[in-house]
């Protein structure tokens, strides 16, 4: 009888041991799965990411190709032709002139240098060879600069060199979108005064612009992100 005690015993801690192995298997094997279904999806999500930043990437070179051939055409077709107006006008003789007609000759050709100015200034905001040839703050500089040229507008450039982006796409499209705010500020804000500082921490970099004009408050900026013609915000999107 106290054999048998003895096996029963040992066969109840068998069962024990052999359940309790089997829930420690059920557990880590539970365990595993979660973990390489999470991997998993970490996976799917990272390429997912790749695959979007490698769209975003191809879209910022497209459109960056297109706004070089369009400042090209700017520079050598609509420049030429307004030049080449300016040199005709030129070759008329005031003194043959009435008064009304003569105002009206110098207004034109006023308006000619305005012309070519601007096509010059909207060609070279288009292209983005200065990115390539200088650099991000160097460009960010030169278009802080150019903006405040002949104007009341008071610009500062405040740049952290500091700190290295992924790529050029990053580069254009961080450029573009400065480009973007600053008209912004400039043609609805009424700003005199215009500030961009940066500060590189930790492989970021923080851009601030700061101004003297009318802000936006949040209420008018949502309903104007998704207006067709809501102050460029789709694209700095």
């Amino acid at each position: 009888m106290h054999l048998l005690d003895v096996n029963i015993t040992i066969l109840v801690s068998i069962f024990i041991a052999v359940m309790f192995l089997l829930i420690i298997s059920f557990l880590l094997t539970f365990i595993f799965n979660q973990r390489r279904k999470f991997r998993y999806k970490q996976d799917i999500q990272h390429l997912h990411e790749q695959q979007q930043n490698q769209l975003i990437e191809a879209a910022v070179r497209s459109e960056e190709m297109e706004r070089h051939r369009i400042s090209e055409e700017l520079h050598d077709e609509v420049g030429a032709l307004l030049s080449a107006t300016k040199l005709y006008m030129g070759h008329i003789v005031p003194d043959d002139l009435d008064e009304k007609s003569k105002g009206l000759l110098f207004k034109t050709l006023e308006l000619l240098d305005d012309s070519i100015i601007r096509v010059r200034s909207i060609s070279h905001n288009l292209h983005s060879a200065i990115l390539k040839e200088l650099g991000l703050n160097e460009a960010i500089r030169s278009f802080f600069q150019k903006i405040g040229q002949g104007t009341s507008l008071a610009t500062t450039a405040n740049l952290d060199n500091n700190y290295e982006t992924d790529s050029p796409e990053n580069e254009i499209s961080i450029y573009r979108i400065i480009q973007e705010l600053c008209n912004n500020i400039i043609k609805h804000g009424k700003a005199t005064i215009l500030q961009i500082d940066s500060i590189a921490q930790n492989n970021e970099v923080v851009f601030t612009i700061r101004h003297n004009g009318n802000g936006l408050s949040q209420e008018a900026f949502e309903r104007l992100r998704f207006q067709s013609d809501g102050l460029g915000l789709k694209n700095i999107q």
